[in-house]
Parts: structure tokens; sequence; C-alpha cells
């Protein structure tokens, strides 16, 4: 039995990085090599059939402890080579799918036959590596990095990592595995910043359990909503959005309303979501925290601003397919996983002018609306929110790219990279 690896450092929860894996997973079996799944912490692969529509729980798995521990996830990329070792040395692995840099003590296993096949979410050199202070992407440049671990104590738990990480840090990936592999436009022009040579640019896919409308209720069937997505967490910059965007938006647009979608389950993001709620207040804006029920039968002319923790996927779909506008506010995103659920539902976005949301799924402004600052944040959201032609223009649009990025085309696509490496 021929078998591949897919390595990632934690899948106890989604995000884009355990798509991406989850998918490579079923690609490479689809070339018959069965899959075993290898990471930190213990994790129910049966979980991924609700996140995503992907079944995983037929692969095999091998985790380096036997709890699951919703901590520390920055420090589980040091650690990802070490259960995917001892499955390199115990069976037949031929292809090797990893998302992690951090696989050195892995790169002597090539010379047994092993193809390495790396995926670039981004590349953390340039955060570390003092060549790259000036490039806007270093650490106190970045403002992904530091909206996150700028701050004490998150400071101190960045520096750990920084210090650790070029121990098991592979030099560089075009030299150390046989297929590079990244998520954007963007993200490829980081790379070759870093080392000179182009990635190949696979976009993760939409999940097989987003349905790609074919028909999106028409603008006048619609609420003056502005959705967003994603986890209760720094990065994603929802403090700005209550305390900058919505009190303009509101003054301009009296009955828009904006529903914020996140998971909130550990302290940290909890605590995230007690600050935006204390911002908006205090902006004087009227916010209700929702933990169950559906959000549609929460709006009132009481309040501007509801975060919904937890919600289930058909929650997130109808109040979307109710909705006017995406909003994302993340700066220097990687790809966008919560853009492109949006697009799927026909809804028009507005991202930040960077990142890999930008290049590669408003591509640059001809499928999405983009901004820098406030002003041309609330300007693009009031048109989508007034204006029922621009409206229709860039709903159309959406599902359009959205079409381009599935999930049978991401396993064809890597399917056949794969097969060149034999």
């Amino acid at each position: 039995m021929a078998y591949s690896v897919v390595s990632h450092r934690y899948w106890g929860s989604p995000g884009g990085g355990q798509l991406v894996c989850a998918s490579a997973a079923v690609a490479l079996d689809s070339v018959g090599l069965e899959p075993i799944l290898t990471g930190t912490f213990k994790f129910d692969p049966r979980r991924y059939v609700d996140w995503y529509g992907i079944d995983i729980s037929r692969f095999r798995v091998y985790t380096l402890m036997s709890v699951n521990i919703k901590a520390f996830g920055l420090w589980t990329r040091l650690y990802v080579w070490r259960p995917a070792k001892k499955v390199l040395g115990n069976h037949d692995v031929r292809v090797m799918f990893i998302d992690e840099e951090a696989y050195k003590p892995l790169i002597g296993y090539r010379s047994r036959g092993l193809r390495i096949v790396e995926y670039i979410h981004f590349p953390f050199e340039v955060v570390v590596d003092p060549r790259f202070r000036g490039s806007g992407l270093a650490y106190g440049e970045d403002p992904y990095i530091m909206e996150r671990y700028g701050r004490f104590p998150m400071n101190i738990y960045w520096g750990v990592f920084t210090r650790l990480l070029p121990r098991y840090l592979r030099e560089n990936p075009f030299r150390d595995a046989d297929l590079v592999l990244t998520n954007s436009r963007w993200t490829a022009g980081v790379v070759r910043m870093v080392y000179g040579e182009e990635p190949v640019v696979l976009n993760p896919p939409i999940p097989p359990n987003i349905v790609v409308v074919g028909s999106p209720r028409p603008f006048v069937d619609r609420l003056p909503l502005v959705v967003m997505l994603g986890r209760f967490s720094e990065e994603k910059r929802y403090h700005w959005v209550v305390t900058e965007l919505m009190p303009r938006l509101v003054r301009e647009f009296p009955s828009a309303k904006l529903v914020i979608f996140g998971g909130a389950t550990t302290r940290t993001q909890l605590g995230y979501v007690n600050r935006v709620a204390g911002l908006a207040r205090r902006a004087g804006l009227g916010v209700k925290v929702i933990n169950e029920g559906n959000v549609i039968n929460e709006l009132n002319d009481e309040h501007q601003v509801y975060l919904r923790l937890n919600a289930s996927r058909a929650e997130i779909n109808e109040v979307m397919d109710r909705a006017r506008a995406f909003l994302h506010s993340t700066i220097n995103e990687h790809w966008g996983i919560a853009v492109a659920e949006a697009m799927a539902r026909g809804l028009p976005v507005v991202v930040h002018r960077s990142g890999g949301a930008w290049s590669d799924l408003a591509m640059g402004g001809e499928v999405g609306l983009g901004y820098e600052g406030v002003d041309e944040a609330v300007e693009a959201l009031a048109k989508l929110l007034t204006d029922e032609k621009a409206w229709g223009h860039y709903s159309g649009k959406s599902l359009g790219r959205v079409g381009e990025i599935t999930f049978d085309k991401f396993v064809s696509r890597l399917s056949e990279l794969v097969k060149r490496l034999a």
C-alpha cells in the first residue's frame, strides 16, 4: 500500500488551513495514495462533514498528543514535523503535503523517495528575518501580525516562537520541497520577494457544503444589513469597524445595521467579544450579543451592531441571503475564506485593498470593492446599501468568481500536480 501524509499543525477547529488540508487529503486519495493525517493535538475528523462537507473520517490519524488543547496554536507550528516523522518511519509514504515551514527534520526523507509538497499560506520568514525590515511585512510593520501579537502578553508569546523557529525552519522551499504551492497571487509575490522564485498559485476551494446560489434574492427584498464573518480575534479588526466605520455609516444611512458572525469559544476570543461590545457602546451604538436563536429575529430599531457567537451555517447563509453587503476589515489577509463564502451567496464584497482577498477574490476591484481608509469603506458600503444597479453588478461578479474555485476544481488540479511528481 502506498501512502501519503497530510501534515497540519492544528486540525481541531475550522479555518482556511484546515479546509486546504482536508481537500488535499481527498486529492491524494484520488490518485491512490492513502492519506494519513498528522498533527499536534487530538481531533475528531468526523466534524469536517459539518464544517465543510468533506468526509475525512475514513483516513488514519496520528497526533503528537492524545488530548485536544485549545491554546498555544502558534507554538504548534514548531512541532508539526514530529508526528509526521513517526509515520514516515513506519510506512511507505510517497508524498507529504504540509502547510507549515517548520519541517527541516523531515527533508532527509527525500533521499528515500519522499516527495514534499509545501503549501504556503504566508511565508513567516519575512516576519522574523531582519533582511525584510522596511518591507511593510516584518514584525512591527504588518498590521495583520501587530493586531494579534503586538501587545503584552501576546508579544512574549510571539517572541518565544520566533526564537525557536530557526531550529526547525527549512531554508528554502524551492530547494527543500518538490512542489511549492500558495493560496493567492499576493502571497506568491511575497514568496518571490523572499526567495526570488514564484510558487504555483492554487486558491483554496469553496467548501462543498457552501452552495453557490444560482439566483440570489433581489436587492429590493433585502435588508440594509452589512455582514462580517470570522473568529473573534484582534487581527479581524472588529474594534476598528465599531469605533471608526459604523458610527459614520449610521450617520449617513441611519437604518444600516451590522451583523458580525464569529467563533468565540476560548477565553481570549470571549474577551475580545466583550471589548468590541464595550467599544461600540462607547461610540454611541446600540449593541446586542447573541448566543442562541436567529439574529434575524433580534433585529430592531434600538441596536445597530449584533455580535452573533458560534452560529450555525444555516443561520449564516440565511442572514447573508437577507443582507446587501459583506465587509472584510483584515489588512494583509493571506486569502479570506469568509469572503469567498459570502461571494458564494451572491453578496457583493468590500475588502481592504491588500492581501489575497483583494488580489484573488475582489480581483483588484474588478469583482469587489476595495478601500484603504474609513471614508472609502463607508462610501463603498453606502453604495451597495442604496444603489440597486451597483448591487446587481457586483453580486453577479461575486458568483462568477467563486465558480472558478470550487472544491472539485481544487481536487482535480492538485491531483494533476501530484501525478507529475511521480
